[in-house]
C-alpha cells in the first residue's frame, strides 16, 4: 500500500497533514504502508516519523532539515567540495557591525542636537559618526566590493535576495534585517556577484529524472531571472551547458542524498575559465569547471547559485 500526504499525487491511501502536526493516525497508516509520499511543506515532526517507520520515503529531506536556509545550504555545498561565489555568513546585524543593535541607538543618545528620529534616520547618523565604521572598510575586511548580493537566509522566488551596488542600498537592506531580527528572524549572507547575461540555468532533479531549462530574464535591468520576477522559460539554447550542469547537479545530489530539488546555476558572462576546480552554488542558492563530481566555474561551466531542497519545476 503506497501512502500518500501530498496533496497533488493521489496514492492508495491520501492524508493530508497541513496546518497540523502528524498523531497516532497517521503513525498507524505509515507504519501499514510499503511507501510514504511526504508534501512540499512538510513539517520535521511528520519527516522523522515516516523515516523511522517506513522502508521507503520520498522524498530525502534529511539535506533540507539538517541544512536549513540559504546559509545551511552554503554549508552543505561546502561540506561536499562545491566551490561557490565567494560567500560570507553571518547570524545577524552584530556580526556583520559588532555591537548592531545598539550601534544606532548609543550615537543618537549622545548627539544633543537630536530628539526623536525614524530609525533609518538614527542609523544615518550613527554611520556618519562612527569613526572607521565606514562600509568599504567593514567590506573590505571581508574581501568584498559593491557590487554583491545580499541574501536573507529565507525567501524564495527572488524575494530577500538584493542586488547591493552602494552603501545607501547596503544601509537600508541592513535596516531590514535589523527590523527583522526584533521579530526572531535572522542570518544572512553576502555573495560575490556574478554577471550572467540576465539568465540563469534552473536544473530540476524529481529522484531519477532531470530537467534542465534557462529562466531569461527580458528586462536587462533587472536582478534576479525569477519567472515571479518576469522571466521566460527557454528550453533550448545552449544544450551543451545545460547538460555539463546536468551531469555536475546529479553528482552532487547522489553525494548529498537528494532526491527532489530545483538548483540554479550561473555561468559568468564575463570570468576567465580557470583550471582549478569550482562548482555551482545552490541556493538561494549557489559553478566552476568540472573535475569529478566538482562543478565548473567560468564563461564554459556552471556556477551555483542558489538551492531549494523541496521544490521541482516552476508553474
Amino acid at each position: 500500500m503506497i501512502l500518500s500526504f501530498h496533496p497533488c499525487f493521489v496514492a492508495d491511501k491520501n492524508i493530508i497533514c497541513a496546518g497540523r502536526k502528524p498523531g497516532a493516525d497517521d503513525l498507524a497508516a505509515i507504519k501499514a504502508a510499503d511507501a510514504v509520499i511526504l508534501p512540499q511543506g512538510c513539517y520535521k515532526s511528520l519527516y522523522e516519523m515516516a523515516r523511522g517507520n517506513c522502508a521507503n520515503v520520498f522524498p530525502n529531506y534529511d539535506a533540507k532539515f539538517k541544512y536549513p536556509g540559504k546559509t545551511g545550504q552554503t554549508k552543505l555545498f561546502q561540506n561536499k567540495g562545491v566551490s561557490l561565489p565567494e560567500t560570507v555568513i553571518f547570524r545577524n546585524t552584530d556580526s556583520f557591525i559588532p555591537n548592531f543593535a545598539s550601534f544606532s541607538k548609543c550615537h543618537c543618545e549622545e548627539r544633543s542636537d537630536v530628539a526623536i528620529l525614524s530609525p533609518k534616520d538614527c542609523f544615518a547618523i550613527a554611520r556618519n559618526d562612527a569613526i572607521g565604521k565606514d562600509f568599504q572598510i567593514i567590506l573590505a575586511k571581508f574581501g568584498f566590493d559593491f557590487p554583491f548580493v545580499f541574501k536573507f537566509d529565507w525567501g524564495g522566488e527572488g524575494e530577500n535576495v538584493y542586488l547591493i551596488k552602494s552603501a545607501e542600498d547596503l544601509q537600508e537592506v541592513l535596516q531590514k534585517a535589523a527590523i527583522y531580527e526584533r521579530t526572531g528572524q535572522a542570518g544572512f549572507l553576502i555573495q560575490e556577484y556574478i554577471p550572467s547575461q540576465n539568465r540563469s540555468l534552473r536544473v530540476v532533479i524529481i529522484n531519477r529524472k532531470i530537467i534542465t531549462y534557462w529562466r531569461v530574464l527580458k528586462n536587462r535591468e533587472g536582478f534576479c531571472s525569477n519567472l515571479s520576477q518576469g522571466a521566460v522559460i527557454d528550453f533550448d539554447s545552449d544544450p551543451d551547458l545545460q547538460e555539463m550542469a546536468a551531469v555536475s547537479v546529479k553528482n552532487f545530489c547522489k553525494q548529498a542524498g537528494i532526491n527532489l530539488a530545483g538548483i540554479d546555476i550561473l555561468f559568468s558572462s564575463d570570468a576567465k575559465p580557470q583550471k582549478r576546480a569550482h562548482s555551482p552554488q545552490l541556493a538561494a542558492g549557489l559553478a566552476s569547471e568540472s573535475e569529478n563530481s566538482k562543478l565548473p566555474y567560468g564563461r564554459s561551466s556552471p556556477q551555483l547559485v542558489a538551492g531549494n531542497f523541496n521544490k521541482g519545476i516552476e508553474k
